[in-house]
C-alpha cells in the first residue's frame, strides 16, 4: 500500500472515533495517531529497502549506466566513489543524477590535504590484469589458479567482485618472473575485524597452510586492520606495519604495493602503511593471496588485481624517445575529474616541466575500444585538457608551453583482445614538441 493510501485508511478510521462517547476519544486518537506514524513508517521503509534491491546501482559519475539504465526502463539509484548509496537527509536513495551529483561527496583535488604526502606512481608495462567481466556470475574466474576454499564472482555496486565465504587460497601465474620494479593494486572489503589477508611472492612449499609451516619464510603484504604492511614470520629480514583500524572494515580499501628492488612501500588508500629501504620480498613467476577468515555471513570481497612492472623517468623517455607513457593520471568514471590518486604522477611532470623552462608538451589522452567510439574521442579530449589545465593551474605554467589532444581508441598501445591490452591503452601520453 501506497503512503498516501495509508494516510486515507487512517483519516476514515479518525472519522469514525468521533461516534465513540466523548471520555474515549484521547486515547483512540491517540492511539490512531500512533497507528498511522508506524503504517507510513514501515511502508517508506519497505519501499526504500525495494528500491536498493531492485534498482540499477550507478556510479554517480558514470552517465553511460544512468542513460542505458534508462533507456531500458530500469529505475536507478546512485552510489559514490567508495560504493556507497548516495541518499537524502532522510536516507532515502537518490533516483535524479543531478540531485545525486550535488549530495554526493566531494573528490579531493590532487595534492588536497592527506594526499599531499602520496606517492605510490603505478609501472607502466602490464603485466597482469583481472577485472571480472569475462566470467559468469557465480563462477571462478578462469584467469585465477583455485587452491582452496569457496570463491565466486558476484556483483556488489554494479561492480563485479570475487567473493570468499570460507577461508581460500588462489594464486596469479603471471608466466614470467615478477621484475624488480612492480606495482600490484587491488581494493579489498570485509567488515569483521578479525578477518586478515596475505600476499606472497616467494616460491615455496604449500603457501595456503602457513601455520603447519611455521610460518611463510619470506616476508609478505599483510592486509589486517591491527598490522598492515610488510610483515616477517621469521623476524630474519626488517618488517614495516601500520595499524588501519576502521579503514579496511569502513568499507572498500585501496591496497597497493610498490617495490623497486628491495625497497618496498604498502599504501591503504592515501595512507602508506610501510616504507622499507631494504627488505627481500622475492621474486617468483606466480603470486599468492591467502584469504582467513572469511565466513557466510561475513565474505570477505577481493576486486579488479593489476600487476606491472615499473617504467623509466618519465622526462629520460621523452629524452630518448621522444614520448613517454603514464598509467599514473585517474579519473572518476566516464569523467574528466582528475582522482586524487594522481598526485605523484601530476607532481612528476609539473616538477619535470619547472625545471626544463625550454621543455614543451603535448598531453594525449588514449582510451580502450570499449564504448561508443564518438563518445571515448569526446573523453579522451576532455581528460587531456583537464590535465593540461591542472598544470598551469597548479605549477604556473605558461599555456604556450602545454598542449592537450584527444584520440580515443584510434592509437592503441596494445590488443583489446585482452584485460591486459586494454588496460595498456587506457592512458596518457606526453609527447616532446620542438621549439
Amino acid at each position: 500500500m501506497r503512503p498516501s493510501a495509508v494516510i486515507g485508511s487512517i483519516a476514515l478510521l479518525t472519522a469514525a472515533a468521533l461516534a465513540f462517547p466523548r471520555s474515549a476519544d484521547a486515547q483512540i486518537l491517540k492511539k490512531l495517531k500512533k497507528t498511522a506514524k508506524e503504517a507510513i513508517a514501515s511502508e517508506a521503509e519497505n519501499q526504500v529497502d525495494r528500491l536498493i534491491r531492485n534498482a540499477i546501482r550507478c556510479l554517480v559519475d558514470d552517465p553511460v549506466c544512468y542513460e542505458q539504465a534508462k533507456a531500458s526502463g530500469e529505475e536507478v539509484i546512485f552510489v559514490d566513489d567508495e560504493g556507497e548509496v548516495i541518499a537524502d537527509d532522510e536516507g532515502v536513495p537518490i533516483t535524479d543524477r543531478e540531485e545525486a551529483l550535488d549530495a554526493a561527496p566531494a573528490l579531493p583535488a590532487p595534492g588536497d590535504d592527506v594526499w599531499a604526502n602520496y606517492d605510490f606512481v603505478p609501472g607502466e608495462e602490464m603485466l597482469f590484469y583481472e577485472d571480472y567481466t569475462k566470467d559468469n556470475m557465480g563462477d571462478f574466474p578462469r584467469r585465477l589458479e583455485f587452491m582452496n576454499g569457496n570463491m565466486e564472482i558476484v556483483e556488489t555496486a554494479g561492480q563485479p567482485w570475487l567473493r570468499a565465504t570460507a577461508g581460500s587460497a588462489f594464486a596469479i601465474d603471471l608466466g614470467e618472473v615478477l621484475p624488480d620494479r612492480f606495482t600490484l593494486e587491488f581494493p579489498v572489503a570485509w567488515r569483521h575485524g578479525n578477518q586478515w589477508m596475505r600476499v606472497l611472492f616467494a616460491e615455496y612449499e604449500r603457501p595456503i597452510a602457513p601455520r603447519r609451516l611455521g610460518g611463510y619464510p619470506r616476508p609478505h603484504l599483510q592486509i589486517d586492520e591491527r598490522e598492515t604492511g610488510i610483515f616477517d614470520f621469521q623476524k630474519d629480514e626488517p618488517h614495516s606495519t601500520s595499524p588501519m583500524r576502521g579503514k579496511i572494515t569502513s568499507g572498500q580499501a585501496m591496497i597497493r604495493l610498490m617495490a623497486d628492488g628491495r625497497h618496498v612501500k604498502v599504501f591503504v588508500g592515501e595512507q602508506r602503511a610501510a616504507n622499507i629501504p631494504q627488505v627481500d620480498l622475492g621474486r617468483a613467476s606466480k603470486i599468492w593471496f591467502v584469504i582467513a577468515d572469511a565466513r557466510e555471513d561475513h565474505p570477505m570481497f577481493v576486486g579488479p588485481i593489476r600487476i606491472a612492472g615499473g617504467g623509466a623517468d618519465l622526462y629520460d623517455k621523452l629524452e630518448t624517445e621522444g614520448r613517454a607513457t603514464t598509467h599514473g593520471i585517474l579519473f572518476a568514471t566516464n569523467s574528466d575529474r582528475i582522482r586524487p590518486e594522481s598526485t605523484p604522477t601530476l607532481e612528476e611532470i609539473g616538477t619535470m616541466l619547472q625545471e626544463h623552462a625550454d621543455l614543451r608538451i603535448r598531453i594525449e589522452g588514449h582510451t580502450d575500444s570499449d564504448g561508443d567510439d564518438a563518445y571515448n574521442q569526446d573523453l579522451s579530449e576532455r581528460r587531456a585538457a583537464s590535465v593540461r589545465q591542472f598544470l598551469i593551474d597548479n605549477y604556473q605554467i605558461a599555456d604556450d608551453r602545454l598542449e592537450s589532444a584527444g584520440f580515443g581508441e584510434s592509437q592503441p598501445a596494445s590488443g583489446n583482445d585482452s584485460p591486459e591490452g586494454m588496460q595498456q591503452n587506457r592512458r596518457v601520453e606526453l609527447v616532446r614538441l620542438d621549439g
